[in-house]
């Protein structure tokens, strides 16, 4: 495992340094919130991405697609047509809000109380959501690598604090940006190299016409053939539904924010849909392939869900020496870009959205900007302390049953907040207080299930208790538009107001002010490169010709895109400096 370690060691320095490096960019809340809506849109669309995954792509998901070919895949399907609703119709009008969090357009759209209900909901669930997400990365790679749990945990926490707290949202999808590429290019490798391996299309449709394969794999399944009915054309109706509203809600809109204008929103939104649909078809051909050659290997890992090692057993046998330290830093990336951009919007929200009420209630007067970046700073290592504090007193016990409670609170309430979220932007006439009838009604079914369950009940499936959650709550966006009437004129002219304002573009120049594209460029460029050449030194382990030149095309990828970003970089600030002088 030495290898592995410093792998790791080296790439976790050098989050660290682009932390430090980016923390100079932070001068108000503004910046640490949302990059100073100054962030480029490759690198938000990366970052959106990077956001939208964790490990347990690779192990839960990758789990589904072992034991059930492509059924799973309709929830990424409805990422792509997520991030599809952004480019056409969604992105540049959620960053003409002109928001610096999520609370902000809820505030501006339904009011200041469902604004704090949503702020107070996710101080609550946030953090719990965070620790579990560290702590069960921390099992896996326990039980598939051999790491140690608790210093998983504290390593991987204490880092990812570190650069949020330091860089605030300039770190955070820049990290995010640098973990993309090192994902994309060993999973890209690894889906290459699994297509080989089972002989290529031919050999790929004969392991799916297999027996025991080809019953599982059919992309909807027969009611009862998995437990709580997954993968039926019901589960998929639900799941799709519930993951696109997840993707297109208010809520999702912080995506957006941290760019100039609307139409680099766009760009963004474009740019995450292409990596998402081109991360689908990479992702789940490992553990598909896992199934047909080295079901064996899985079934003998010695976990309690041995499906979910499915991705990494492919990867150690298809991977050269050397690479697979590469797979685990990919895993934690996927699960560190998820935590930061959750740690970087909570922060935000308590420091915009929560303190300030506070405060007023309180009658004291508004923090000073730069009391408000400390506060940042000082609320994120608060708010890490706390998630890891908590991933560690979850492997403290022997049980998953937090875990699944999680989940299931999730999936009761998830659906019911997000759904007005999304409403709200498709009809203008929706009144301010139809937040709460809305979530009101969904969240009927959600507690009635809960209630039945303890009482004995049978189990309610995820797609019965979301199909009455919709049900019931576009019921209540029925009866909110037909009593659209009885809004106060206040309430009708401050809706008017935020749509005017969603629907006018923003001049960057006048409202945010200069540009600073092609420094992004030439920073991430050099820390890309530098990942890049260090990669080459893999060829030092013992490996055939075949795996030195797999090895040569990881690390070349990776220069590649670091070197095309590094003479971007340099190129637009020469040219800059050279229009400069001409003015002069």
């Amino acid at each position: 495992m030495t290898i592995e370690y410093l792998t790791l060691g080296v790439y976790f320095t050098l989050l660290l340094v682009l932390g430090a490096v980016f923390a100079r960019f932070n001068k108000n809340l503004s910046d640490f919130s949302r990059g100073g809506s100054r962030l480029t849109w490759w690198m938000v669309g990366m970052s959106n991405l990077m956001a939208g995954i964790s490990a347990f792509t690779f192990t839960g998901n990758g789990s589904s697609a072992f034991e059930a070919g492509p059924s799973m895949l309709v929830i990424y399907l409805a990422n792509v047509l997520g991030h599809l609703a952004g480019w056409l119709y969604l992105a540049h009008r959620y960053r003409q809000t002109r928001a610096y969090t999520t609370a902000d357009i809820v505030r501006e759209r339904f009011g200041g109380r469902a604004e704090q209900f949503g702020v107070y909901v996710g101080l609550l669930l946030g953090p719990v959501g965070a620790s579990i997400q560290l702590w069960a990365l921390a099992v896996f790679v326990s039980a598939v690598f051999g790491f140690p749990i608790m210093l998983t945990i504290i390593t991987i926490g204490v880092i990812t604090v570190f650069y949020s707290a330091s860089g605030g949202a300039w770190a955070v999808v820049a990290t995010d940006f640098v973990q993309g590429v090192v994902l994309f290019g060993i999973t890209l490798l690894i889906a290459v190299l699994a297509w080989f391996a089972v002989g290529g299309w031919d050999g790929f449709v004969a392991g799916w016409q297999s027996a025991g394969i080809a019953e599982d794999f059919v992309f909807f399944k027969e009611p009862g053939q998995f437990s709580g009915d997954r993968y039926t054309w019901q589960w998929a109706a639900v799941i799709f539904t519930m993951s696109f509203i997840s993707q297109t809600n208010m809520a999702s809109a912080n995506r957006y924010l941290s760019v100039k204008d609307g139409r680099e929103a766009r760009k963004a939104a474009l740019f995450s849909m292409v990596l998402m649909a081109v991360g689908t078809a990479v992702w789940f051909l490992p553990p598909m392939v896992a199934r047909m050659l080295y079901e064996a290997q899985v079934m003998e890992s010695g976990i309690k869900d041995p499906a979910t090692t499915a991705y990494a057993v492919a990867a150690r046998n298809l991977l050269p020496n050397g690479l697979m330290g590469v797979l685990i830093a990919a895993m934690f990336a996927a699960t560190m870009s998820s935590m930061d951009t959750g740690l970087n919007n909570q922060t935000s929200v308590i420091v915009r959205n929560l303190l300030p009420r506070l405060r007023e209630l309180l009658k004291l007067p508004p923090l000073r900007e730069e009391r408000q970046l400390r506060l940042c700073r000082i609320i994120s290592v608060a708010l890490g302390v706390v998630i890891i504090g908590y991933a560690l007193l979850f492997s403290l016990q022997d049980k998953i049953v937090l875990f699944d409670a999680y989940l299931t609170i999730g999936s009761v309430v998830g659906v019911p907040m997000a759904l007005p979220l999304l409403v709200g932007v498709i009809f203008r006439r929706l009144p301010s207080w139809s937040y709460f009838v809305i979530m009101g009604s969904a969240l009927v079914p959600s507690i009635y299930s809960l209630i039945d369950g303890a009482q004995g009940g049978a189990a309610w499936t995820i797609q019965a208790r979301s199909f009455w959650v919709l049900m019931f709550g576009l019921t209540g966006t029925v009866v909110s538009l037909a009593l659209v009437r009885l809004s106060t004129d206040e309430s009708r002219e401050r809706v008017r107001g935020f749509f005017e304002k969603m629907e006018t573009p923003v001049d960057f120049e006048n409202e945010i002010g200069q540009a600073n594209d092609h420094t992004q460029a030439v920073l991430l460029g050099r820390s890309v490169s530098v990942m890049g050449v260090l990669m080459f030194a893999f060829l030092l382990m013992p490996n055939a010709a075949g795996g030195r030149w797999q090895i040569v095309g990881l690390a070349g990828f990776t220069l590649l895109v670091g070197a095309v970003l590094w003479l971007y970089g340099v190129r637009g600030n020469r040219a800059r400096r050279q229009r400069a002088a001409s003015q002069e």
